[in-house]
Protein backbone atom coordinates (compact mmCIF):
# COMPACT_ATOMS: atom_id res chain seq x y z
CA UNK A 1 0.00 0.00 0.00
CA UNK A 2 2.88 2.53 -1.01
CA UNK A 3 0.77 4.70 -2.90
CA UNK A 4 -1.69 5.25 0.43
CA UNK A 5 -1.40 7.20 2.86
CA UNK A 6 -2.22 5.41 5.88
CA UNK A 7 -2.61 7.16 9.27
CA UNK A 8 -1.81 5.18 12.05
CA UNK A 9 -4.93 6.07 15.13
CA UNK A 10 -3.95 2.78 17.63
CA UNK A 11 -1.52 -0.13 17.16
CA UNK A 12 -3.61 -1.91 15.03
CA UNK A 13 -5.89 0.74 13.50
CA UNK A 14 -5.33 2.80 10.95
CA UNK A 15 -7.39 5.46 8.88
CA UNK A 16 -6.82 6.39 5.07
CA UNK A 17 -8.03 8.52 2.56
CA UNK A 18 -10.33 7.51 -0.17
CA UNK A 19 -9.74 3.92 -1.22
CA UNK A 20 -10.87 2.21 -4.49
CA UNK A 21 -12.17 -1.70 -5.07
CA UNK A 22 -8.49 -2.13 -6.32
CA UNK A 23 -6.78 -0.82 -2.97
CA UNK A 24 -8.45 -3.95 -0.89
CA UNK A 25 -6.52 -6.96 -2.75
CA UNK A 26 -3.00 -4.86 -1.45
CA UNK A 27 -4.64 -3.97 1.99
CA UNK A 28 -5.41 -7.59 2.51
CA UNK A 29 -1.61 -8.12 1.34
CA UNK A 30 -0.65 -5.76 3.58
CA UNK A 31 -1.95 -8.02 6.65
CA UNK A 32 -5.28 -5.76 7.06
CA UNK A 33 -7.89 -8.01 8.31
CA UNK A 34 -10.99 -5.91 7.75
CA UNK A 35 -11.96 -2.25 6.28
CA UNK A 36 -14.72 0.59 7.55
CA UNK A 37 -15.89 2.66 4.82
CA UNK A 38 -16.74 5.87 6.30
CA UNK A 39 -17.95 7.80 3.21
CA UNK A 40 -21.43 7.83 1.92
CA UNK A 41 -21.86 6.54 -1.59
CA UNK A 42 -21.61 9.46 -4.67
CA UNK A 43 -20.53 12.38 -1.72
CA UNK A 44 -17.56 12.94 -4.39
CA UNK A 45 -19.70 12.63 -7.18
CA UNK A 46 -20.42 9.76 -10.11
CA UNK A 47 -16.34 9.15 -10.11
CA UNK A 48 -16.51 7.63 -6.83
CA UNK A 49 -16.41 3.99 -6.17
CA UNK A 50 -19.78 2.56 -4.34
CA UNK A 51 -19.71 0.87 -1.45
CA UNK A 52 -20.55 -1.91 -3.10
CA UNK A 53 -18.16 -2.39 -5.48
CA UNK A 54 -15.52 -1.96 -2.75
CA UNK A 55 -17.50 -4.36 -0.65
CA UNK A 56 -17.20 -7.04 -3.23
CA UNK A 57 -13.66 -6.08 -3.89
CA UNK A 58 -13.17 -6.36 -0.58
CA UNK A 59 -14.72 -9.58 0.35
CA UNK A 60 -12.88 -11.28 -2.53
CA UNK A 61 -9.48 -10.67 -0.93
CA UNK A 62 -10.47 -12.01 2.18
CA UNK A 63 -11.42 -9.01 4.29
CA UNK A 64 -14.21 -8.29 6.61
CA UNK A 65 -16.03 -5.16 5.16
CA UNK A 66 -18.34 -2.79 7.08
CA UNK A 67 -20.31 0.24 5.90
CA UNK A 68 -20.81 3.12 8.13
CA UNK A 69 -21.28 6.09 6.45
CA UNK A 70 -21.45 9.62 8.19
CA UNK A 71 -21.04 13.09 7.31
CA UNK A 72 -17.94 14.91 7.31
CA UNK A 73 -18.87 17.73 9.73
CA UNK A 74 -20.90 15.42 12.40
CA UNK A 75 -21.31 12.04 14.07
CA UNK A 76 -24.27 11.29 15.45
CA UNK A 77 -24.77 9.61 19.07
CA UNK A 78 -26.08 6.26 16.89
CA UNK A 79 -23.44 6.30 14.46
CA UNK A 80 -20.65 6.89 17.25
CA UNK A 81 -22.20 3.37 19.07
CA UNK A 82 -22.88 1.97 15.95
CA UNK A 83 -18.87 2.48 15.44
CA UNK A 84 -18.47 1.53 18.55
CA UNK A 85 -20.07 -1.74 17.69
CA UNK A 86 -18.03 -2.52 14.90
CA UNK A 87 -14.61 -1.70 16.89
CA UNK A 88 -15.56 -4.51 18.82
CA UNK A 89 -16.70 -7.10 16.57
CA UNK A 90 -14.75 -6.90 13.24
CA UNK A 91 -11.26 -8.48 13.68
CA UNK A 92 -7.82 -6.40 13.38
CA UNK A 93 -5.67 -5.15 11.90
CA UNK A 94 -8.45 -2.46 10.66
CA UNK A 95 -8.26 -0.37 8.17
CA UNK A 96 -10.83 2.63 8.23
CA UNK A 97 -11.48 5.20 5.26
CA UNK A 98 -12.93 8.11 4.10
CA UNK A 99 -12.91 11.09 1.75
CA UNK A 100 -9.24 12.31 3.63
CA UNK A 101 -9.33 9.84 6.62
CA UNK A 102 -9.93 12.69 9.07
CA UNK A 103 -13.49 11.73 9.23
CA UNK A 104 -12.19 8.25 9.99
CA UNK A 105 -9.93 9.31 12.63
CA UNK A 106 -12.56 11.24 14.32
CA UNK A 107 -15.29 9.03 14.74
CA UNK A 108 -12.74 5.96 16.20
CA UNK A 109 -11.89 8.55 19.19
CA UNK A 110 -15.84 9.29 19.70
CA UNK A 111 -16.51 5.44 19.34
CA UNK A 112 -13.03 5.18 21.85
CA UNK A 113 -14.61 7.73 24.15
CA UNK A 114 -17.81 5.76 24.73
CA UNK A 115 -15.82 2.87 26.54
CA UNK A 116 -14.14 5.12 28.78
Amino acid sequence: MSNITLQPIAPDVYAAPQLTPEAMAAAAEAGFKAVINNRPDAEGGPDQPTSAAIEAAARAAGLAYAHLPVQGGYQSPEEIAQCAALLKELPRPLLMFCRSGARSTKLYMQALALDN
